[in-house]
C-alpha cells in the first residue's frame, strides 16, 4: 500500500533554498535550468512543524546526545558527574562499535563526530540502563553490567527496548517517517518509508540579483550606505512529490514485521500522514524569511492510494510550461499534470490507484472530482484503513 502526494505551489520573489555560494539551488531538467528545493530542506521544515503538532515522541538529530541529553539527565537525577561521563563513554563505545568504538565520541565533551538521530524513548531507556548499571556496586561491575545488557541486544536493539516496555517508536516519529542511517552493529538502522523528491519549477529558471544597502541611523552627516550586499531572488511554480510506503511506516511505528501491518492499530499512522500532508501543503521551506516573507500554500494537490509501484509525475514538466498571456500559469501546470497522467493511463492502463484532487484551478480530468483538501485527506486515510483488510 502506497500513498503518493503531488503538489504545485507558487512562490513570489524569494530565496527558498541556497547552495554553498549563497545562490538559489537549481537543476537542469529537460535541458532547461530550473529553481530547486532540496528534499533535505523540505523534510527539515516539515519535521520541525510536525514536532509541534504530533502527540508521538520526537527525537534529536545531534552530535551532543550523550553529553547534553544523557549526562544532563543522569546528573539532574543525582548521579555524580564523573561517574556519569565514564559510564556514558563505555556505553557509547559498545553502541557505536562499527563507527570506531570509543573514538566515535569525544571524551571531553561527549560529542559524536557526526549527528545521529536518537529518539526520546531511546533516551529514556539508556538513562535507565546507566542508572541500573551504577547500582551494581563499583565502576567495574557497572561496566560489566552494561556489556551484558548490550550483548543481549546485539542482534536486535529494538527488541531490547520493547522488552523494557517501550512501545512507542524508539527513534521518535521523525525516525519512523524519515529513517535513520547508522553504521553501528547494535543501534537500529531504520529505513525511511517517506520518500521525498527535490521540488523544481515547472517552467524555466528566471532569477534576479537584488542589491540592497543598510543605512546607519546614527551616522549624522555621513553619506552613503553603512553596508551593501546582494542576494539572488527567484519566483516560480514548484512541482513536489512524496511517496509513502505505508506498511513500512506502520512497522516503524509499532515495531511489527512489515508483513503484519494489517493487524496493527493505524490511528498513529493516519495521524502522522494527515500531519505530513498538511505540512507539505502549508509549511514554507524558505530562507530569508524577514526579507522576503516567502509564505505560500499549495494550489493543486493530488493524492493517490494503491498497491502499484509509485511513480512521479515530474515528466509532465520535462518540456517546461511557458508563459501565456491568455491563461493562468498555475492552471497550465495543473493541465500539464493531468495530461501526463492521462498519457500514462493510455500506455499502462488502470493500475488501480484511487485518486483525490484538491485545487484552486480547473482540473480537466472527469475521472476525479475536485474536493476540499480536508475531504481528500480523509478519503485517502479511509483507503489506507480499508487496505489492511
Amino acid at each position: 500500500m502506497f500513498l503518493q502526494i503531488h503538489f504545485l505551489t507558487s512562490y513570489h520573489a524569494s530565496l527558498l533554498n541556497r547552495d554553498d555560494a549563497g545562490l538559489a539551488k537549481r537543476i537542469v531538467f529537460g535541458g532547461v535550468p530550473r529553481l530547486r528545493i532540496s528534499s533535505q530542506c523540505q523534510k527539515r521544515h516539515w519535521r520541525m512543524w510536525m514536532t509541534e503538532q504530533a502527540e508521538l515522541p520526537s527525537g534529536w538529530r545531534t552530535r551532543h546526545f550523550f553529553g547534553r541529553v544523557l549526562k544532563s539527565r543522569l546528573v539532574e537525577e543525582g548521579m555524580e558527574e564523573t561517574l556519569a561521563a565514564e559510564l556514558i563513554i563505555h556505553l557509547a563505545g559498545k553502541l557505536l562499535t562499527s563507527a570506531g568504538a570509543k573514538e566515535a565520541i569525544d571524551k571531553e565533551n561527549l560529542a559524536l563526530k557526526q549527528p545521529i538521530l536518537f529518539g526520546r524513548p531511546e533516551a529514556d531507556y539508556l538513562t535507565a540502563l546507566i542508572q541500573e548499571a551504577a547500582g551494581q556496586g563499583d565502576v567495574k561491575a557497572a561496566k560489566e553490567y552494561l556489556d551484558q545488557r548490550i550483548k543481549e541486544g546485539a542482534k536486535n536493539f529494538a527488541v531490547l527496548l520493547r522488552q523494557a516496555g517501550i512501545r512507542n517508536p524508539a527513534v521518535g516519529f521523525e525516525g519512523a517517517m524519515f529513517g535513520r542511517f547508522v553504521t553501528s552493529d547494535i543501534l537500529s538502522r531504520v529505513d525511511a518509508p517517506v520518500h521525498v523528491a527535490h521540488a523544481f519549477t515547472t517552467h524555466a529558471l528566471d532569477t534576479e540579483v537584488d542589491f540592497f544597502t543598510v543605512v546607519d541611523d546614527l551616522a549624522g552627516d555621513e553619506t552613503g550606505a553603512a553596508h551593501a550586499n546582494d542576494m539572488e531572488l527567484g519566483a516560480g511554480i514548484f512541482y513536489g512529490y512524496v511517496a509513502v510506503d505505508v506498511p513500512l511506516l506502520v512497522s516503524n511505528l509499532t515495531g511489527c514485521e512489515r508483513s503484519e501491518w494489517r493487524q496493527q492499530d493505524l490511528e498513529d499512522t493516519q495521524q502522522l500522514l494527515r500531519l505530513l500532508i498538511e505540512a507539505i501543503t502549508q509549511v514554507t521551506p524558505g530562507a530569508k524569511l524577514g526579507a522576503t516573507a516567502p509564505y505560500a500554500r499549495a494550489e493543486c494537490v493530488v493524492l493517490e492510494t494503491g498497491q502499484a509501484q509509485p511513480r512521479s509525475l515530474a515528466n509532465a514538466f520535462l518540456s517546461p510550461v511557458r508563459p501565456n498571456a491568455k491563461s493562468h500559469p498555475m492552471a497550465d501546470s495543473a493541465q500539464a499534470l493531468a495530461s501526463y497522467l492521462g498519457a500514462l493511463e493510455k500506455m499502462y492502463g488502470d493500475t488501480g490507484e484511487r485518486r483525490y484532487v484538491s485545487t484552486l484551478h480547473t482540473w480537466p480530468r472527469e475521472q476525479e472530482a475536485v474536493v476540499p483538501l480536508d475531504e481528500a485527506i480523509t478519503q485517502a486515510m479511509t483507503d489506507i484503513a480499508e487496505g489492511r483488510r
